[in-house]
Protein backbone atom coordinates (compact mmCIF):
# COMPACT_ATOMS: atom_id res chain seq x y z
CA UNK A 1 0.00 0.00 0.00
CA UNK A 2 1.61 3.14 -0.91
CA UNK A 3 1.14 6.09 1.60
CA UNK A 4 1.50 9.61 0.87
CA UNK A 5 2.82 11.82 3.21
CA UNK A 6 1.88 15.18 3.85
CA UNK A 7 3.33 17.42 6.49
CA UNK A 8 5.16 20.60 7.81
CA UNK A 9 8.39 20.17 5.94
CA UNK A 10 10.59 23.49 7.20
CA UNK A 11 12.08 23.26 10.23
CA UNK A 12 14.48 20.88 11.41
CA UNK A 13 12.47 19.38 13.97
CA UNK A 14 9.81 18.83 11.34
CA UNK A 15 12.06 17.28 9.18
CA UNK A 16 13.47 15.03 12.15
CA UNK A 17 9.77 13.66 12.71
CA UNK A 18 8.76 13.39 9.12
CA UNK A 19 11.51 10.79 9.02
CA UNK A 20 11.05 9.03 12.08
CA UNK A 21 7.43 8.75 11.68
CA UNK A 22 8.05 7.24 7.90
CA UNK A 23 10.48 4.29 9.09
CA UNK A 24 8.05 3.60 11.56
CA UNK A 25 5.34 3.43 8.63
CA UNK A 26 7.87 1.54 6.17
CA UNK A 27 8.31 -0.91 9.00
CA UNK A 28 4.96 -1.85 8.95
CA UNK A 29 5.08 -2.68 5.60
CA UNK A 30 3.67 0.61 3.91
CA UNK A 31 5.53 2.17 0.61
CA UNK A 32 5.87 5.99 1.94
CA UNK A 33 5.89 8.97 -0.63
CA UNK A 34 7.47 11.50 1.52
CA UNK A 35 8.57 14.62 -0.32
CA UNK A 36 11.01 15.86 1.72
CA UNK A 37 13.05 12.53 0.82
CA UNK A 38 11.37 10.62 -2.22
CA UNK A 39 10.94 14.40 -3.97
CA UNK A 40 14.80 15.12 -3.77
CA UNK A 41 15.70 14.63 -7.35
CA UNK A 42 14.48 18.46 -7.77
CA UNK A 43 17.44 19.16 -5.57
CA UNK A 44 19.25 17.97 -8.63
CA UNK A 45 20.28 18.58 -12.06
CA UNK A 46 18.10 19.60 -14.42
CA UNK A 47 15.38 20.89 -11.91
CA UNK A 48 18.47 23.29 -9.91
CA UNK A 49 19.09 25.17 -13.00
CA UNK A 50 15.33 25.76 -13.85
CA UNK A 51 13.13 29.10 -13.48
CA UNK A 52 12.03 28.72 -10.01
CA UNK A 53 8.10 29.07 -11.50
CA UNK A 54 8.99 26.14 -13.85
CA UNK A 55 11.07 24.25 -10.56
CA UNK A 56 8.04 25.03 -8.50
CA UNK A 57 5.26 23.65 -11.65
CA UNK A 58 7.82 20.04 -11.68
CA UNK A 59 7.90 19.34 -7.62
CA UNK A 60 3.73 20.13 -7.81
CA UNK A 61 3.23 17.60 -10.77
CA UNK A 62 5.61 15.27 -9.07
CA UNK A 63 3.53 15.32 -5.40
CA UNK A 64 0.09 15.25 -7.34
CA UNK A 65 0.94 12.32 -9.27
CA UNK A 66 2.50 10.04 -5.66
CA UNK A 67 -0.69 11.95 -4.10
CA UNK A 68 -3.08 10.45 -7.17
CA UNK A 69 -1.15 6.82 -7.19
CA UNK A 70 -1.63 6.96 -2.99
CA UNK A 71 -4.21 4.24 -0.99
CA UNK A 72 -3.51 6.12 2.39
CA UNK A 73 -3.65 10.21 2.51
CA UNK A 74 -1.37 11.43 6.06
CA UNK A 75 -1.73 14.64 7.18
CA UNK A 76 0.07 15.71 10.01
CA UNK A 77 -2.28 18.35 11.65
CA UNK A 78 0.56 19.86 14.02
CA UNK A 79 1.02 23.03 14.74
CA UNK A 80 -1.14 26.76 15.55
CA UNK A 81 -3.19 25.69 12.28
CA UNK A 82 -1.99 22.76 10.38
CA UNK A 83 0.52 23.19 7.02
CA UNK A 84 -1.37 25.12 4.47
CA UNK A 85 0.58 23.32 1.56
CA UNK A 86 -0.90 20.12 3.27
CA UNK A 87 -4.28 21.53 3.18
CA UNK A 88 -4.41 21.89 -0.58
CA UNK A 89 -2.89 18.28 -0.89
CA UNK A 90 -5.64 17.15 1.39
CA UNK A 91 -8.25 18.85 -0.85
CA UNK A 92 -6.76 17.33 -3.56
CA UNK A 93 -6.40 13.80 -2.28
CA UNK A 94 -10.72 14.53 -1.23
CA UNK A 95 -11.89 15.51 -4.52
CA UNK A 96 -9.95 12.76 -6.46
CA UNK A 97 -11.37 10.02 -4.18
CA UNK A 98 -14.74 11.76 -4.76
CA UNK A 99 -14.53 12.59 -8.15
CA UNK A 100 -11.97 8.97 -9.61
CA UNK A 101 -14.25 6.72 -7.08
CA UNK A 102 -10.92 6.20 -5.96
CA UNK A 103 -10.92 4.13 -2.49
CA UNK A 104 -8.17 5.76 -0.32
CA UNK A 105 -8.34 6.58 3.29
CA UNK A 106 -7.36 10.33 4.36
CA UNK A 107 -6.44 10.54 7.73
CA UNK A 108 -4.75 12.89 10.26
CA UNK A 109 -2.78 12.93 13.07
CA UNK A 110 -2.90 15.80 15.67
CA UNK A 111 -0.83 15.46 18.92
CA UNK A 112 -0.74 19.55 19.31
CA UNK A 113 -3.11 20.57 22.02
CA UNK A 114 -3.55 23.80 20.79
CA UNK A 115 -7.06 24.90 19.07
CA UNK A 116 -7.62 27.10 16.45
CA UNK A 117 -11.19 27.50 16.86
CA UNK A 118 -13.47 28.13 20.04
CA UNK A 119 -14.75 25.13 20.85
CA UNK A 120 -13.39 22.69 17.98
CA UNK A 121 -9.46 22.01 17.80
CA UNK A 122 -9.55 22.05 13.50
CA UNK A 123 -11.37 23.66 11.19
CA UNK A 124 -14.30 21.73 9.63
CA UNK A 125 -12.58 22.36 5.66
CA UNK A 126 -9.65 19.97 7.37
CA UNK A 127 -11.33 17.15 9.74
CA UNK A 128 -14.84 16.93 7.42
CA UNK A 129 -12.88 14.91 4.67
CA UNK A 130 -10.83 12.78 6.72
CA UNK A 131 -11.89 8.80 7.72
CA UNK A 132 -9.89 8.58 11.17
CA UNK A 133 -7.77 11.40 13.09
CA UNK A 134 -5.80 9.97 15.53
CA UNK A 135 -4.41 12.00 18.49
CA UNK A 136 -1.11 9.83 18.77
CA UNK A 137 1.69 7.98 17.45
CA UNK A 138 1.05 5.03 18.97
CA UNK A 139 -3.01 5.43 17.74
CA UNK A 140 -1.66 5.86 14.46
CA UNK A 141 0.67 3.05 14.35
CA UNK A 142 -2.13 0.96 15.89
CA UNK A 143 -4.89 1.76 13.23
CA UNK A 144 -2.43 1.66 10.23
CA UNK A 145 -0.84 -1.62 11.67
CA UNK A 146 -4.76 -3.09 11.47
CA UNK A 147 -5.27 -1.94 7.50
CA UNK A 148 -2.23 -4.11 6.62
Amino acid sequence: MLLYFAAPLFSKAELDFNIRLTEKIEKLGYKVFLPQRDGDKVNKEPYISMAPEKRAIEIFKMDKENLFESDVFLYVLDGRVPDEGAAVALGMAHLHKEIGKRDRLIIGLHTDKRASFINEKLNPMIYTPMNFIASSVEELMEYLEDLV
